[in-house]
């Protein structure tokens, strides 16, 4: 069976679930940037992972704003 993808995952959660997952993506990020600064960073793809997933949280956030603005 596959496992659903993050967008599925992320259209099942309310607005302010979102946003704390936003944040605690954000704050992985900035976590990984100063672990980058000493030199413990052993996976640099992360960045990439990271950064793409803010942004799907973002898109989702978006949509879910549109659909209830469509709906009324």
């Amino acid at each position: 069976m596959k496992q659903m993808g993050l967008m599925q995952r992320l259209q099942q959660l309310s607005v302010v679930d979102m946003q704390k997952k936003l944040e605690s993506t954000r704050q992985d990020l900035f976590g990984l940037r100063l672990s980058a600064a000493t030199g413990q960073v052993k996976d640099h793809s992360q960045y990439k992972k990271l950064r793409k997933q803010a942004a799907q949280i973002l898109t989702a956030m978006q949509l879910k704003k549109d659909a209830s603005m469509v709906s009324e």
